[in-house]
């Protein structure tokens, strides 16, 4: 990833929030040539490590050993940004446009369980995450389906731990531009709805 170090993002607080409220991941791997790219959430399970499952019928857990290297990227949110958002550019007109956006990539290699101890710990730790999260009223859980069916399902896929061996992270917010220009960009995220891009714009802000 092209890394100019003024959008590198180093809070590990930062990282752990955006995979969180993002933890869908293009997890890609490359074998003889060929990349094969899948879309998995990932959970922290401990330090440098992520639960995860797919299912038994994706070749990925045949395809490739155990202790593969792949990278694991966390797209946050992003938005096209105009130079009519910057005051400047009404003044020179020395603007184009650009992108601003959060990612993070964890580098690191793959080990994949067909235990059903290991199947239950990755399906009932993101079930418990994300049922808290998103469930408005009551919170799905594993018992509230008939046994045999889980069962069947819990055969049809294959959990994985993903041990980290570094981490990248960018975080391209404007930081780039004067005061009077990143702050309209700020208010025109704010305006769009787009409040994690606001929230991170502020935090950079407060923290120069």
């Amino acid at each position: 990833m092209y890394l100019p170090p003024h959008f590198e993002e180093v809070d590990k607080d930062v990282i752990a929030d955006l995979i969180g409220q993002f933890p869908l991941a293009t997890i890609v791997c490359q074998k003889d040539g060929e990349f094969i790219a899948n879309h998995i959430p990932l959970l922290c399970n401990e330090t440098n490590s992520y639960l995860g499952h797919v299912a038994k019928a994706n070749p990925l857990h045949t395809v490739f050993p155990n202790g593969m290297s792949a990278i694991a990227i966390f797209n946050a949110e992003n938005s096209y940004i105009s130079p009519n958002w910057y005051p400047t550019k009404q003044k020179t007109h020395r603007q184009v446009p650009t992108w601003n956006y959060q990612v993070v990539h964890l580098k690191g290699q793959i080990i994949f369980n067909n235990s059903k101890k290991a199947k239950l710990l990755a399906v009932g730790k993101l079930t418990k995450m994300y049922e808290k999260i998103y469930s408005s009223k009551k919170e799905w859980k594993m018992s509230d389906a008939p046994k045999d069916f889980m069962e069947q399902k819990l055969q049809n896929i294959v959990a994985f731990d993903f041990h980290v061996e570094s981490v990248t992270a960018k975080s391209k917010v404007s930081q780039n531009k004067d005061k009077e220009d990143y702050d309209s960009v700020s208010n025109m995220m704010r305006e769009q709805g787009n409040n994690f891009l606001t929230n991170a714009m502020i935090r950079i802000r407060e923290t120069e």
